[in-house]
């Protein structure tokens, strides 16, 4: 449905922009099917590599519409960043979903109920017909409408009543635009976990609505359910501060589906190599979806062959690597001492990196991650929940040069 190159990414995003105001914030809660998208932006698999930047896609947009106009988008691409940096000021909540997710692995082997269970979820083989079209839907494309989402993860919740860690690794695994921050904490909040004792619940008469009557739910679907209850949330930590540009004379630079736009990334230093990281398979102990690894992994070439042209300098295929070990071998063949690369928040490719400086130490080679202005601004107000936060995003605004 989606090519992942940064020419798509621009095509997609000029014929969007006319879209962008107040026709999306009247019509963008529809999900009228896979067959007809003409009402969202389907821009989230290239902002979650970062085949476009948040800057630019806003600026686009601030461009041809006034911000209020254009206020509902504007806020969903803040949306985003608003997770990553709630979650990187409490990567404990990761590290917690990630144990949980080993515990089910355990959990699924003893139970059978619950993995027949568990396992006729995933085949879309319930009575429920919409949340069955969603599964297909996920598995076919990659894709979901916000909305259904929602509507998927409640049912998952509350009608058939499984973990929901177990469904958040499941759309994890088949989403093109899947996000750890977004994902993760999406979903609780569905549950009802992330802002206590408010969850969200799918209702018959909603879904109607918004999917323009596709689906008879009749009375299927669990309504008087009450929100998860967990233990308190982490207070926020302060957010790491990593360096803002890139610096000495002989560097290497490494590229993660985190972000595959060097030609914005502030590299003063000289870049003698480059090579793209894809870790896509890290994302969890199960399968990640063909559709996933195969967009993630071109969305990585074509972040490699755009930076070795801006940066003049030579490429070969082998230099697509996928583990941390070949990273350090290629970062010891080319003779480096520092590998610069795009700041990775809380999530898998986070964790690979910190696996990765550390086996570099022996070899005195160092890592580098450079972070974004959008990121260093917009992050530190995540401490609490989205709506104090989308108070300060005209000021964020105005500290963008783009926009």
């Amino acid at each position: 449905m989606l090519q992942p190159t940064r020419a798509a990414a621009l095509e997609r995003l000029a014929e969007f922009v006319p879209a962008a105001g107040r026709a999306y914030a009247s019509r963008r809660n529809y999900d009228f099917g896979p067959q007809d998208r003409s009402n969202v932006s389907l821009l989230s698999p290239y902002l979650r590599h970062r085949l476009l930047t948040e800057s630019e896609v806003v600026a686009a947009v601030l461009r041809r519409h006034s911000l209020s106009a254009a206020e509902k988008f504007v806020q969903e691409v803040f949306w985003r960043t608003y997770w990553k940096g709630w979650l990187e000021m409490r990567p404990a909540v990761w590290r917690e979903y990630c144990a949980e997710l080993a515990e089910f692995d355990t959990e699924l082997a003893k139970n059978p109920e619950l993995a027949s269970h568990y396992e006729a979820a995933l085949a879309g083989d319930t009575d429920i017909e919409c949340f069955n079209a969603w599964v297909h839907e996920l598995r076919e494309d990659g894709y979901l409408h916000n909305h259904a989402r929602m509507w998927f993860a409640s049912i998952w919740i509350f009608t058939l009543e499984l973990p929901w860690q177990l469904g958040a690794d499941f759309f994890y695994r088949h989403l093109l635009d899947g996000d750890p921050a977004s994902n993760t904490l999406s979903w609780r909040w569905v549950a009802g976990l992330q802002t206590r004792g408010k969850h969200y619940v799918a209702r018959p008469d909603n879904i109607d609505k918004y999917t323009v009557g596709r689906f008879a739910l009749a009375r299927q679907l669990k309504l008087d359910v009450a929100p998860l209850r967990a233990a308190s949330l982490p207070d926020p930590q302060p957010i790491p501060q990593p360096i803002t540009t890139s610096s000495g004379d002989h560097c290497a630079l490494l590229l993660t589906e985190e972000d595959l736009h060097a030609e914005s990334l502030d590299l003063e230093g000289r870049i003698a190599t480059l090579a793209g990281f894809a870790c896509t398979p890290e994302r969890a102990s199960r399968p990640v979806s063909p559709q996933v690894k195969a967009f993630a992994a071109a969305a990585v070439c074509d972040g490699v062959r755009r930076a070795a042209e801006h940066l003049s300098v030579a490429v070969v295929e082998k230099e697509i690597l996928t583990s941390t070990q070949s990273v350090v071998s290629w970062a010891k063949e080319a003779d480096v001492s520092t590998i610069v690369t795009g700041y990775a928040p809380t999530g898998p490719v986070r964790d690979a990196l910190d696996r990765l400086g550390r086996e570099l130490e022996p070899e005195n080679i160092r890592v580098l991650e450079v972070q974004r202005a959008w990121d260093r601004n917009a992050w530190p107000h995540a401490r609490r929940g989205f709506f104090p936060f989308k108070r300060h995003i005209p000021k964020l605004l105005e500290q963008d040069p783009s926009t």
